[in-house]
């Protein structure tokens, strides 16, 4: 089986989909690869690596997918990348849930295997292929360190000769992955952390991180599918929303998490609730692709508003791309050997792995999969 690793496109982007370790692996279990040259460099990895690993380099993204049976990326391709794919090859990446029309159009065109782990089953089996909580690690870690060098003040107490600084104040919204990881990364560099969660399972997970939890007395109403956030009433948001302002006066560092997959991101800090924050202090917005929980974020761009520091930044992992890379190879290297054990194509939609994960195949929509057997 043939695999392709081609170069990533996308503005941003510095990821690769898998790294000379994961390909060694691959080829030592009788796959086939070829990687784009280059296609490594901005994670670290040259061309000889891949070469080491048992992989074949090719010159452009043409001769990379000739002949490939799974083609591997990171973000969704571009319209000519995907007229470029063999007709029937899979495609496996981070590449939606399927809510882009135009793209499963072009997917279905070309009769492509569509696994996405965006819309990978919360289910324990899945653990290792679950990419979006690896990214969102990535992202809550960068997150900190973006505020850290914008704020204007120590994160540590400290007791020097010229007196006592006091500690940062963060306070983390959301705590899902990304929040969790920002939660300990804040803690790890001396800050005092408070975070919120409209799932209260979660509380004794930010209170192990050394968080304190802000307790929103809403019981279970955000409480979605498969332990996710969901919409809830504007009444419970305008609750939420007043919780968080009585607390801004006194916060250095805000770092938001909230998202509800498939939806806009939760509107948790209006403009009103940005001026009671104090001179100086930052907000990092990693909702800001989905919409954003500040109302004054910029997806893309860092803006000041009544003298605070809004970070709106997008595909932040992407900033941690050589480990970022490594986790996501490996998140890849177990959804391949899944789909084809023994480096021959298994394709079984009884699996809801399988089922669960995939956008299209064969020119079929999802609806229609889930009837299919074994496809080998």
């Amino acid at each position: 089986m043939r695999l392709a690793i081609p170069r990533e496109t996308a503005p941003r982007e510095q990821r690769v989909s898998l790294i000379p370790e994961t390909v060694a692996k691959l080829v030592k279990a009788g796959f086939q690869a070829v990687v784009e040259a280059g296609a490594g460099l901005a994670a670290g990895h040259t061309d000889a690596a891949y070469q080491k690993a048992g992989a074949t380099v090719a010159g452009d993204l043409a001769a990379c997918v000739a002949g490939a049976n799974a083609i591997f990326k990171v973000r969704e391709p571009s319209a000519a990348e995907i007229e470029a794919f063999p007709e029937g090859a899979l495609l496996l990446g981070l590449l939606g849930r399927g809510e882009d029309a135009e793209q499963m159009a072009r997917y279905r065109a070309r009769r492509l295997g569509v696994f996405s782990l965006n819309a990978l089953p919360r289910i324990s089996r899945a653990q290792k292929m679950d990419a979006l909580s690896s990214m969102a690690a990535c992202a809550g870690y960068k997150a900190v360190l973006l505020a850290a060098g914008t704020s204007g003040k120590f994160f540590p107490l400290l007791m020097t000769a010229a007196g006592t600084v006091a500690p940062s104040r963060v306070f983390v919204l959301g705590a899902g992955v990304a929040g969790l990881q920002a939660i300990a990364t804040a803690r790890r560099l001396g800050a005092v952390v408070e975070a919120f969660d409209v799932r209260p399972a979660v509380k004794e997970e930010v209170q192990s991180l050394g968080a304190a939890f802000v307790d929103m007395a809403i019981g279970d109403a955000g409480v979605g599918a498969g332990g996710y956030a969901k919409e809830m009433d504007e009444q419970k948001n305008e609750l939420i929303r007043q919780t968080i302002a009585n607390r801004l006066p006194n916060t250095d560092v805000v770092i938001s998490t909230a998202a509800i997959p498939g939806k806009r991101a939760p509107l948790l800090l209006p403009a009103a609730s940005v001026a009671l924050m104090k001179p100086g202090s930052v907000i990092v917005d990693l909702a800001a692709d989905g919409g954003g929980n500040c109302a004054l974020t910029k997806p893309g761009e860092t803006v000041v508003a009544n003298h605070v520091i809004i970070h709106g930044p997008l595909d932040i992992a992407a900033t941690l791309a050589k480990d970022a890379s490594q986790m996501y190879s490996r998140n890849l290297y177990e959804l391949i050997v899944h789909l084809a054990k023994d480096a021959k194509l298994n394709v079984d939609f009884a699996d809801e792995i399988t089922r669960g994960c995939c956008l299209t195949y064969e020119g079929r929509a999802t609806s229609e999969l889930a009837t299919a057997g074994r496809v080998a």
